[in-house]
């Protein structure tokens, strides 16, 4: 079993707009801290599995599928904020297929954890659109393939968690589980800030009441803030639920230098929020966290 393995989007430098801040820079810095730490030439990079359109039509719509095919060709933007590029469709399949790689080597055993560099992003797109920067929900299209998966490549999961620790509220994943019962939803987030969702009273509808828990966070929340937050919300939420498996998403934009927000979160504190969560798998749910 491999401590740690790897997903990095070859060529994802093909999708870029200029001055605009979902960039290459993203990721190739990632990259270069991991290099400087000893750790890239150590450990596996998986490639992205190959994740037929039927199967991510499980997931997002038929029809915004073929919408965002043409935009990519045209190299059209679908909103103010997502832009595409005519390589943007298969760096899309590539990161969604990544995450569902890194995902399925926790998930088999054969990797203890595992890291996605998943470029372009995707916990804003929502089964029926992109936005904010996202054009699959690349989180979301992991978690269904290990919901999914076949008997001839591993046992099938049946609960899952998705921990959402981004600046911004996690919509997509929200909208695309909202009625499931079979993967509970956490997001931490600055609120109020885009994309206006992640009240409190949002927690899921049918099946899938109960199954969203938000915690809408103010302005220089902080790192006492977030670690009142693991310990006295998401970690009993995970005792209450019991996922096999814990899929984290992970933004730095809550880090006290992005421009766009004001958690405060310190560098420090983000590696204490994946130590809990680290640790809570390893007690709980045989490590098993992605």
């Amino acid at each position: 079993m491999e401590n740690l393995v790897f997903f990095y989007p070859q060529g994802h430098e093909a999708h870029s707009s200029l001055g605009h801040p979902e960039r290459p820079e993203r990721i190739t810095a990632l990259r270069q801290a991991l290099q400087s730490a000893g750790w890239w030439d150590v450990y596996p990079r998986l490639d992205p599995l190959d994740l037929t359109e039927e199967f991510i039509a499980q997931i997002h719509s038929r029809l915004y599928l073929e919408h965002l095919q043409l935009a990519c060709r045209r190299a059209a933007s679908l909103d103010a904020d997502t832009y595409t590029t005519p390589a943007s469709w298969q760096l899309a399949l590539n990161a969604a297929g990544g995450a569902a790689a890194t995902a399925l080597a926790v998930w088999q055993g054969a990797a203890r954890r595992s890291l996605a560099l998943t470029r372009p992003p995707g916990h804003h797109a929502t089964s029926q659109r992109g936005m904010g920067f996202c054009l699959l929900n690349n989180i979301a299209l992991a978690a269904h393939f290990l919901l999914t998966l076949s008997a001839e490549i591993a046992k099938t999961a049946k609960r899952l968690a998705i921990v959402d620790l981004d600046l911004h509220h996690g919509n997509g994943t929200q909208e695309i589980f909202w009625r499931r019962n079979d993967v509970f939803f956490i997001s931490t987030h600055q609120s109020p800030l885009y994309p206006g969702s992640g009240g409190l009273n949002e927690i899921g509808e049918g099946d899938g009441r109960g199954y969203t828990a938000n915690v809408p966070l103010p302005p220089f929340t902080g790192d006492q803030g977030f670690g009142a937050v693991m310990e006295t919300f998401i970690l009993p939420l995970l005792d209450r639920f019991a996922p096999q498996m814990i899929l984290v998403s992970f933004g730095f934009d809550s880090h006290w230098r992005d421009p766009l927000g004001n958690l405060s979160l310190s560098a420090g504190k983000y590696g204490e929020l994946i130590r809990r969560l680290v640790e809570w798998a390893d007690a709980n749910c045989e490590g098993k966290i992605a």
